[in-house]
């Protein structure tokens, strides 16, 4: 399993910095294999190597790790080029999406987009021009790996078998594993609490426009934390990459004019245009977020609690009060927890909220919370309760206990074996050349040198 995750690195990795940080971007370079028409670069070796290196994923020497590298560059060419026999393609429109989302991770990651373009020293334009033939590349690989193990299943024997084939010695060991349901009550924001914060807006707005400064207003007002202290400065964004309502507006304001109250998600916002580059604005605004009530947030505590009691007693099932109460999207599969790393709704420790970690730690399965404090997915001031529906003990993998997990391993390793046999047989077919300075790597499978 392992090794399929190294050798799909490249298809699926989320930045590969052709651009890297000028200190490191002094690459002499040169061709180091080819694989049909399409040239794997020492920049390219080096790149990646960065990459892991700053990731923290580095494990081996240097020269092990860009022997490993070297393999999933030739995975990826070759499957490319399988692509072009087969006729795979990605449209622009695909590739610009990925691109979008893959820039807004990594603007998140680095804190603004400034940071990001300092760091790479290059515009998101110009990052996004050096980006586009790399993701494009992966993607296509992506759907060639996809379709080579599309048919792939197990069945319950390839799966007992698999399971007795581990020594016992390899056993992984399987930790508490929690599955949680929740019952969320969202107070709503009073008529009353939009319209104090509107007018408190349109008092902003007036002062600005009869001359105090938007910036320092940002600074002294807005609740967004990451503009504020810029004087309310967002830096350039495209088209898709902001609220649609703000968006709307800012791209047909003039510079230098200011917009009038423009309601999104995450609250009310007047905006001023400060540049335009292209497609790309630069807006400055002041975000105010209308607030729930204590009153109301009580009203949700109170009703929480009132539940809870009704459920212990048997009053009403956990089931039927899920459907009728909760604000939560979860409530059409019994307001169960799902885990965004793995798709399930089984977590480890690790991976619960540590707010929910700390009122479960004492908690026995089939318990009941007390009402919690919760944040919701809009940074809304919320209450739930909890059911604890299941708590397992560290234990060494399992057939009755684990069998999913199995069955995923079971599945991963016929991939993976697919895969390798995708490679010895499309090798043979392929012109491939690797220079002599990388035959000496120790590479997982039979790359037919012509």
């Amino acid at each position: 399993m392992k090794k399929l995750l190294v050798l799909t690195a490249m298809a699926v990795i989320a930045f590969t910095p052709l651009f890297s940080q000028t200190e490191d971007a002094h690459i002499i370079d040169q061709v180091v294999a080819v694989v049909g028409k399409n040239v794997i670069l020492e920049s390219d070796i080096e790149n990646q190597y960065l990459n892991y290196r700053m990731q923290g994923g580095i494990s081996g020497t240097s020269s092990e790790v860009r022997c490993k590298i070297l393999e999933e560059q030739l995975f990826q060419k070759l499957m490319v080029s399988q692509a072009e026999v087969d006729s795979i393609e990605v449209n622009d429109a695909q590739v610009e999406g990925e691109m979008e989302r893959r820039l807004q991770m990594f603007i998140t990651q680095f804190g603004t987009q400034e940071k990001m373009e300092a760091y790479y020293n290059k515009t998101i334009p110009e990052i996004k021009k050096e980006l586009h033939d790399i993701i494009k590349e992966q993607m296509i690989a992506q759907k060639v790996q996809g379709d080579i193990v599309a048919d792939v299943t197990v069945t319950p024997s390839e799966i007992r078998s698999y399971f007795k084939s581990i020594p016992e010695d390899s056993i992984p060991q399987i930790p508490t594993e929690y599955q949680i349901a929740q019952i969320v009550k969202n107070p709503p924001i009073s008529i009353g609490e939009k319209i104090r914060v509107k007018e408190k807006l349109l008092d902003l707005r007036s002062r600005i426009l009869k001359g105090e400064s938007f910036s320092t207003m940002a600074i002294l007002y807005s609740e967004d934390p990451g503009s504020a202290k810029k004087g309310g400065e967002l830096g350039f964004y495209g088209r898709g990459q902001l609220y649609p309502e703000f968006e709307a507006i800012a791209f047909k304001l003039k510079e230098g004019e200011i917009s009038n109250i423009v309601e999104s998600e995450a609250g009310y916002h007047i905006i001023q245009m400060i540049e335009r580059k292209g497609d790309y604005i630069n807006v400055r605004h002041i975000l105010l977020i209308p607030k729930v009530s204590p009153a109301d947030l009580l009203k949700a505590r109170t009703l929480l609690d009132s539940l809870a009691q009704l459920i212990r007693s048997d009053s009403i099932s956990f089931k039927d009060a899920v459907e009728k109460f909760s604000d939560a999207d979860n409530k059409n599969n019994g307001g169960l927890l799902v885990n965004t790393y793995t798709g399930s709704t089984i977590f480890e420790a690790e991976q619960l909220d540590p707010q929910i970690s700390f009122v479960i730690e004492k908690m026995k399965v089939g318990e009941i919370s007390n009402p919690v404090p919760l944040k919701t997915e809009d940074k809304e001031d919320a209450y739930q309760i909890v059911l604890l529906k299941k708590k397992t003990k560290p234990h060494k993998a399992n057939l009755k206990d684990d069998y999913s997990k199995i069955q995923a391993w079971a599945e991963a390793r016929k991939k993976q074996k697919v895969i390798d046999d995708w490679i010895n047989e499309k090798a043979k077919e392929t012109y491939v050349r690797i220079i002599d300075q990388y035959k000496g790597c120790s590479l997982n499978h039979s790359w037919v040198v012509r």
